[in-house]
């Protein structure tokens, strides 16, 4: 069964930093495109980064040269450090693993689902 749990979230002010984390199992990691998504109250869930089976990273827009997507050298662990945030990052952000699609603006269309962790920007 694949497991994705994400922690690391809180409360900060804006131009703050968080590190979040993701924890996965059940699944073969180097073959999935790993992405990291969130959903805002009253909004439709958006990719954020995502990581490809080949290790390249693609950041969504709004938060290119802010947010910074790794991976553990198991590769069953995921990261996303947040700089700089802002009040519209305020989201409960998740973890996913996709088997097909990957990039940023494909991802959020699957919707966000599972454990999330909710990050509070306050301006």
């Amino acid at each position: 069964e694949v497991q994705l749990v994400a922690s690391g979230g809180g409360s900060v002010q804006a131009g703050g930093s968080l590190r979040l984390s993701c924890a996965a199992s059940g699944y073969t990691y180097s073959s999935y495109c790993m992405g990291w998504i969130r959903q805002a109250p009253g909004k439709e869930c958006e990719g954020v980064a995502t990581i490809g089976t080949s290790g390249s990273i693609t950041y969504a827009d709004a938060v290119k040269g802010r947010f910074t997507a790794s991976q553990g050298n198991a590769k069953n662990t995921l990261y996303l450090q947040m700089n700089s945030l802002k009040a519209e990052d305020t989201a409960m952000y998740y973890c996913a693993a996709y088997q097909v699609y990957c990039g940023p603006n494909m991802i959020g269309q699957f919707g966000c689902r599972g454990q999330g962790t909710q990050v509070t920007v306050s301006s």
